[in-house]
């Protein structure tokens, strides 16, 4: 890929990763450390790890990708979630600021049809399937 592509895709994501950024650095101030790869930063562990096992299981998640910023409960539940967050790495790419109010109508449609908001989510679909694909 050209760089001037590889900059777009960067920049057409960026708002989402600064808000990734601002939630990492919370995340580093309770103890979380980050790690690159794949071009993104991984956040991991720490209070925000802790604070993520204690969510109530409708709210619970390992990983959440914001841009090119993915946080998570621990540096070997990111490795393990890798795959399949780098497909919302690549929505957030393709979507840029329409991705986040696109996922949640996707949600919110999936939920008034009476399935699962995030199961059945398109843009979780796309991501457990090129994930699923891959193992």
């Amino acid at each position: 890929m050209s760089t001037a592509k590889r900059l777009a895709r960067y920049g057409w994501a960026a708002p989402y990763s600064l808000l990734g950024l601002a939630f990492g650095l919370l995340a580093l101030l309770s103890g979380s450390t980050v790690r690159r790869a794949a071009g993104c930063l991984e956040i991991g562990g720490g209070g925000f790890g802790r604070l993520l096992r204690w969510l109530p299981a409708q709210l619970s998640f390992s990983a959440i990708t914001f841009g090119h910023v993915i946080l998570g409960v621990d540096h070997t539940t990111l490795a393990q979630l890798r795959g399949h967050e780098h497909v919302h790495v690549r929505q957030y790419e393709r979507w840029g600021l329409l991705y986040i109010p696109a996922y949640l109508a996707c949600s919110l449609l999936e939920l008034l049809r009476g399935r699962n908001p995030y199961r059945d989510n398109y843009f979780e679909r796309q991501a457990y399937g090129a994930t699923t694909k891959s193992a």
